[in-house]
């Protein structure tokens, strides 16, 4: 069965899991997923009946697979309820339809890309709660991975500010701190102005338009209860729009402090209720209104301003995070004491 993350402590949480079924998952992170989800997503749809027949030979063809994961895509689909046996189980308001949809060939993202993402929020989720060590053999145990793909997605991590060499030249993710938070925006709020102003003379016609239609149309809409539309937003200003600046270096620079946005995205699944209103959309506007006046010293001030305000918000975030979650042990994750 797909493991919890978290124990609930309060009522803002928000559970979280590997993968969930039924339906499709944008990135499996193995082969037998892949199928259990597709599998899901098609007996969902009315694609397979109930009463369909499945065994691990016939959908270990039907996905260009070997037996073995088939086998256990057929025990995920048991463990949700979705097959009883060999045979597709009744599914409510299921339409009807074709015995079988298309046949096609899974394609999963090879090495470290496949793991990476849950990697990732497997660290992020508990950096409000402390620094964690991890362990690269245990990583690649725990995954039934090779140490160089654990070694690979250690070494992007650390590209993306999440992890960093101890003085035994071990990996750690240094806890979300009052004070580390405060190191992270004031990087953040002395390099993303100067790349957003060498930025701006590269933007494509338009743009700029594109960026103000969806904040306003998230503040209209009431995006405060949907963490994927705040995502994609603060990705907008800035990741998207700043990596036009042509700065290399700069841009490497704002790597680390960039970490802060992952966080984020842990953050906003937890705290969507914690403000009455999302107040970034209202300041990610500010700077682009003026950048799209071509007032780029106004942007600049207002680019500042958010970010200044938006520390203390953060770490408002992470402290309401704190009180709420309980990670569950992993392996490869060793908690550090504090120092």
């Amino acid at each position: 069965m797909a493991r919890a993350c978290y124990r609930a402590k309060g009522p803002l949480w928000r559970r979280m899991t590997e993968s969930a079924l039924p339906g499709p998952s944008p990135s499996p992170t193995h082969l037998w997923q892949a199928a259990a989800e597709a599998l899901a997503d098609e007996i969902a749809r009315g694609a397979l009946p109930a009463g369909a027949r499945l065994g691990p030979s016939e959908v270990a063809r039907r996905f260009g697979i070997s037996r073995t994961p088939a086998r256990r895509a057929l025990d995920r689909l048991r463990e949700a309820g979705l097959m009883d046996g060999e045979a597709v189980a009744p599914v409510a308001g299921q339409a009807p339809g074709s015995r079988f949809s298309v046949p096609r060939q899974l394609t999963v993202p090879s090495g470290w890309e496949r793991l990476y993402p849950v990697i990732e929020l497997a660290i992020m989720s508990r950096t409000p709660l402390g620094g964690w060590r991890v362990n690269e053999a245990e990583l690649a145990r725990h995954h039934g991975v090779s140490r160089t793909v654990a070694r690979e997605v250690a070494a992007r991590l650390h590209q993306r500010g999440i992890l960093r060499k101890d003085g035994s030249g071990r990996w750690v993710a240094p806890a979300l701190t009052p004070d580390y938070t405060d190191e992270l925006y004031e990087l953040r709020w002395v390099l993303e102005p100067v790349a957003l102003e060498k930025a701006a003379p590269r933007l494509p016609p338009g743009y700029l338009a594109g960026l103000r239609a969806d904040l306003q149309a998230a503040m209209d809409e009431g995006a405060l209860h949907d963490s994927a539309v705040l995502d994609r937003l603060e990705q907008q200003l800035h990741v998207d729009l700043l990596s036009h600046c042509a700065n290399a270096a700069l841009m490497q620079a704002m790597n680390l402090a960039q970490s802060l946005l992952v966080a984020h995205h842990v953050l906003y699944r937890w705290t969507l209720d914690l403000f009455g209103t999302e107040p970034f959309l209202a300041e990610h506007l500010e700077v682009v209104s003026r950048l799209d006046a071509g007032d780029i010293a106004g942007a600049r001030d207002a680019l500042v301003a958010h970010l200044r305000i938006s520390r203390r918000r953060a770490m408002l975030r992470v402290e309401a995070v704190r009180d709420l979650i309980q990670p569950e042990p992993l392996p490869y994750l060793v908690r550090l004491e504090p120092a």
